[in-house]
């Protein structure tokens, strides 16, 4: 059993659970809980060891034992060490270290998503999940939107992270990848048009930008056409995690009528 804050495995998990930076040069980031670790296994994503502990529930420990079954380091580690690793307030007794392996974007793209400006990391992770509901193909991540692999971004993302291809980017990449493949390029914008009013079958991109500041100048610029959602309750706006699902959700509705 671990029961040293000094352990060279706790010491990693507790950096990568901090600033991007980390996770950055540590090419790794932490999945916490027992339906996180489910999925990342269930999508065969590269592990570098896991850390549990005794108050780990069955379900938990059977995970344990498949792990290792597949050649995963598992270690028991004392309670209030993995409590320390928990980025909630409580923890479910399992953490894993998992290798930042992003998953490669398609050849053919006709449907992306770029969280532009999103700091709030449940906002983040909210998009990220209905993204990967909606049936999108890729998240494109520009450098003023907050690490889409920290701890809560996870989270929130519930699993999406290991059935998406996240790739954080420069705008001068994101602006090649969507030119090149020839996405319509639409903006989330309280003066734009209404979504039901637009043709959203085309291959597209989606930028929804950040409550506080909106999208920014580089978003701005990429755009073709802003689009806004319909509030007949005279609302100014809506949380970015609902109005990205109000309108990628439009976009599978009018797919769906072809």
């Amino acid at each position: 059993m671990i029961t040293s804050a000094q352990n060279p495995k706790v010491k990693l998990a507790r950096a990568l659970l901090g600033r991007p930076k980390e996770r950055r040069q540590g090419e790794a980031f932490v999945a916490e809980g027992i339906r996180l670790v489910e999925e990342a296994a269930a999508s065969g994503w590269p592990f570098r060891f896991g850390l549990y502990s005794e108050s780990l529930s069955e379900r938990g420990q059977e995970l344990v034992s498949k792990l290792r079954s597949r050649g995963t380091e598992c270690e028991l580690v004392a309670e209030h060490l993995l409590q320390s690793l928990s980025d909630t307030g409580n923890s479910q007794g399992l953490v894993a270290v998992l290798d930042l392996a992003l998953l490669p974007l398609p050849q053919t793209l006709n449907f992306v998503i770029i969280p532009d400006q999103i700091r709030d990391p449940g906002n983040l992770g909210t998009l990220l999940r209905t993204a990967a509901a909606a049936g999108v193909q890729a998240a494109l991540i520009p450098p003023e939107t907050t690490d889409p692999f920290a701890p809560k971004v996870v989270r929130a993302g519930m699993g999406a992270h290991f059935r998406l291809p996240i790739q954080p980017l420069a705008w001068d990449a994101i602006r090649r990848i969507s030119g090149s493949v020839g996405l319509h390029v639409f903006l989330a914008d309280m003066q734009g048009t209404a979504c039901w009013e637009i043709d959203l079958r085309s291959p597209l991109a989606l930028i929804v930008g950040g409550e506080a500041e909106g999208a920014s100048v580089q978003a701005s610029e990429l755009a073709n056409v802003k689009i806004s959602i319909p509030m007949p309750g005279g609302s100014e706006s809506l949380n970015a995690g609902v109005a990205g699902a109000v309108l990628m959700f439009e976009v599978v509705r009018q797919r769906r009528t072809l």
